[in-house]
C-alpha cells in the first residue's frame, strides 16, 4: 500500500504545460488566427494540440495538464480539448514571448502545488514515436524531481539545419546517487548556439557534442522561481504576484494578467534564463521529432510520387518534381489541381486564398501574411 501510495503522489506531483498561443503564419493560407498550426489537422485526424495532450496522458493526470494560449485561440482549444478542465485553459492578454508564459505557468503550477515539477511543451511538434518520448519525458521528470537541475530535451540531429539553434553537450552524466540507471542520456549543457550558418551546422553535426534545441523544458517550481530570481529579478517579481492572484482564482488572476502583461518585457525563455543558468542538463531526445516549421517540411511525413511530389489533394502534372501540393477546400469545392514543368514549389489551396510559393521563399510568407493585414481588402484573410 504504501508503494502504491507514493506513486501517486508522484503522479499527482508531475504537471505539464502546453504552450499553444503561436500564430505559425508560415502555413498561411490554412493557419489563420484563429486557428494556426497547433490547431490544424494537417497530418491525421487530430489536430497537433490534440496529439501533445494524447502523448502526456500516460505520464500525468489529466486535470494536471494547463494550455497556454491567447484570447482569440481560447475557444477552439476548449472545443478540442473537451475533458481538460476549463480553468485549465489560460489565455494570455498579449503576447510576450516565451518567458513571460512559462513564468505565468510557473505560476499556475506553484498555485497548486508548491512541490511540483512540471514540463513545459510545444503544442505544434511532430513526434510519432510516442511511447520514446515518454520514456525521455518521465526520466527528465524523475531527474528534475530530486535536484535542482533544468532538463532540457535536446535533439540529436539528422542534418545540418540552419533553422535550429544548437546546444553543445558534455560527456553523458551518471544518474543521481541511490537512482537505478535512467533508459534516457543526461549530459550537461555546455552552450547555447543560434542559429547557424550551413557550413557551421555541418561542423556541430560531424562533431557528434551538439543537440537541437527543441524548446521542452522541466523543472521543478522551486528551480524555476530561484533560476528566474538569479536572472531575471522582474520576471520572478511578477511570478509571485501571478502566484498569489492564481491562488486566489481565475477570476483575481484574469484581472491581474489584463493589468499587467502588457507591460511585461518581451524576452525568449532561452535569452531570459537558459544561456545563463549553470545547472542546465540536456536529455538526448532519440525519437522522431520534427517542428514542422513550414510547408515544404510536409514533405517529410507525406508519401512522394517518383517525381518527388507530395501531394495531399487530387493532383496531376506534366514533367513537375518536388512539389509540396495541399487542399485544404471543402470537399464540395474540391477540384483538381493541375501542373505542368513546375519544380520544387509549394501550392496550398482553401476555399477563399490561393497559396503558390518557391520552396525556398517559405519564411517569407511571413511576411505576406503581413502585407494581406496591412490591407482592408484581404484582412479578413489573416
Amino acid at each position: 500500500m504504501k508503494t502504491k501510495a507514493a506513486k501517486k503522489l508522484k503522479s499527482s506531483d508531475r504537471y505539464v504545460i502546453i504552450m499553444a498561443g503561436g500564430r505559425g503564419e508560415r502555413f498561411w493560407p490554412v493557419s489563420r488566427e484563429k486557428a494556426p498550426k497547433q490547431l490544424l489537422r494537417l497530418l491525421g485526424d487530430t489536430s497537433f494540440l490534440q496529439q501533445a495532450v494524447h502523448r502526456v496522458l500516460p505520464l500525468v493526470p489529466i486535470e494536471n495538464i494547463l494550455v497556454i494560449t491567447n484570447a482569440a485561440q481560447m475557444p477552439e482549444v476548449r472545443k478540442q480539448l473537451p475533458k481538460l478542465p476549463k480553468d485549465n485553459v489560460i489565455a494570455e492578454p498579449v503576447g510576450r514571448d516565451t518567458c513571460a508564459a512559462v513564468t505565468l505557468g510557473a505560476a499556475l503550477v506553484g498555485a497548486r502545488s508548491t512541490t511540483a515539477v512540471m514540463a513545459v511543451l510545444p503544442a505544434d511538434h511532430v513526434i510519432p514515436e510516442e511511447k520514446k518520448f515518454q520514456q525521455v519525458l518521465s526520466d527528465s521528470l524523475d531527474l528534475a524531481s530530486r535536484g535542482q537541475v533544468i532538463v532540457t530535451i535536446g535533439i540529436p540531429p539528422t542534418e545540418p539545419a540552419t533553422g535550429y539553434g544548437y546546444i553543445k553537450v558534455g560527456d553523458p552524466l551518471p544518474p543521481p546517487q541511490g537512482v537505478k540507471a535512467y533508459k534516457s542520456t543526461f549530459h550537461r549543457a555546455e552552450a547555447f548556439k543560434e542559429k547557424p550558418n550551413y557550413e557551421t551546422a555541418l561542423g556541430y553535426l560531424q562533431g557528434g557534442q551538439y543537440r537541437w534545441n527543441a524548446g521542452m523544458f522541466i523543472w521543478s517550481f522551486v528551480t524555476v522561481t530561484q533560476g528566474l530570481q538569479a536572472h531575471q529579478p522582474e520576471m520572478h517579481a511578477a511570478c509571485q504576484r501571478w502566484f498569489n492572484a492564481a491562488t486566489a482564482g481565475p477570476t483575481k488572476l484574469a484581472r491581474v494578467l489584463a493589468k499587467e502583461y502588457p507591460e511585461i518585457k518581451r524576452i525568449s525563455i532561452d535569452y531570459a534564463l537558459m544561456e545563463h543558468a549553470q545547472n542546465v542538463v540536456v536529455a538526448d531526445g532519440t525519437f522522431e521529432w520534427d517542428d514542422l516549421g513550414a510547408w515544404p517540411a510536409l514533405a517529410r511525413h507525406l508519401k512522394a510520387d517518383p517525381e518527388g511530389n507530395c501531394a495531399q489533394a487530387d493532383f496531376l502534372h506534366v514533367d513537375a518534381a518536388r512539389n509540396v501540393v495541399y487542399d485544404a477546400r471543402t470537399k464540395a469545392h474540391r477540384t483538381p489541381i493541375c501542373v505542368v514543368g513546375l519544380r520544387d514549389s509549394i501550392i496550398v489551396q482553401t476555399d477563399d486564398a490561393t497559396l503558390v510559393a518557391h520552396k525556398s521563399q517559405s519564411q517569407k510568407i511571413r511576411d505576406l501574411v503581413k502585407k494581406l493585414a496591412a490591407d482592408p481588402r484581404y484582412a479578413k484573410l489573416t
